[in-house]
């Protein structure tokens, strides 16, 4: 496993990041390392950008941090597994558990769909976005989430890869072995592991979700679970038996 440097902060910038290169902090960044901890010209930060890799930098600023100096590249970029995780939308604390806890297992996009029986109508993108930087910064991720925008499940499943699996995590289903179910599955391309509301899914959703082509019915234990324990249950079984966390 890499060695990480997590006693340094780290912080995302939208910057093209190169050695010597100079960046100008906002007045939220700013904030946070100068007021938040106290922080100040000549202390070391680390910073990435989701596309250049982890840079080793210095803060620079006569009264307060204003800008970085960037000295040395500590790692290289890195690729997220062509992992998605496709759910409907939860309420604010439920969706920023969520949305953390999926950048932390790995996912490379979050999905939202809107199902019969989803209870939220309107989708804060830019909160979850905030949700993902946040998560990425603290647990040493170099790659970002993608966030897209929600749409119905008829037209995602309508316009989705059908060579991408397809885990579709039912509370209907026979409780079985979900790692055996998986181990079974052929990968030739992404994965795209599916959560439905609180409500679960309708029986013509059901129907529609089970026609798709390399499909895998889960589900997980015979407990039924909050939609955002399902979702970290569903990556934790999916990055285990088809992810990277059996294999480099």
């Amino acid at each position: 496993m890499p060695t990480h440097d997590f006693r340094s902060p780290r912080l995302f910038v939208d910057a093209p990041l190169a050695d010597g290169a100079t960046l100008a902090l906002d007045r939220a960044q700013a904030n946070y390392l100068g007021n938040v901890l106290r922080l100040g010209a000549g202390d070391p930060v680390l910073v990435f950008n989701g596309r250049d890799g982890e840079w080793r930098a210095d803060i620079s600023g006569r009264k307060r941090p204003d800008q970085l100096i960037l000295t040395a590249q500590s790692r290289p970029q890195d690729r997220l597994p062509d992992l998605h995780l496709v759910f409907a939308p939860l309420k604010h604390a439920r969706l920023d558990y969520m949305a953390q806890k999926a950048v932390e297992m790995g996912a490379s996009a979050l999905q939202p769909v809107i199902t019969r029986f989803t209870q939220i109508s309107r989708l804060n993108a830019e909160r979850m976005r905030a949700n993902v930087i946040e998560a990425a910064e603290q647990c040493g991720i170099l790659s970002l989430a993608a966030v897209e925008d929600p749409v119905p499940l008829e037209r995602y499943l309508a316009a989705r890869d059908p060579q991408r699996l397809l885990v579709f995590c039912d509370e209907a289903a026979e409780v079985a072995d979900p790692a055996a179910a998986l181990a079974d599955a052929s990968l030739s391309s992404g994965i795209d592991v599916l959560i439905g509301p609180e409500g679960g899914f309708a029986e013509e959703e059901r129907a529609a979700l089970l026609r798709q082509p390399r499909t895998v019915r889960l589900a997980l234990g015979p407990r039924i679970l909050r939609a955002d324990t399902a979702a970290v249950a569903a990556l934790a079984v999916v990055q285990t038996v088809l992810g990277d966390w059996g294999k480099p």
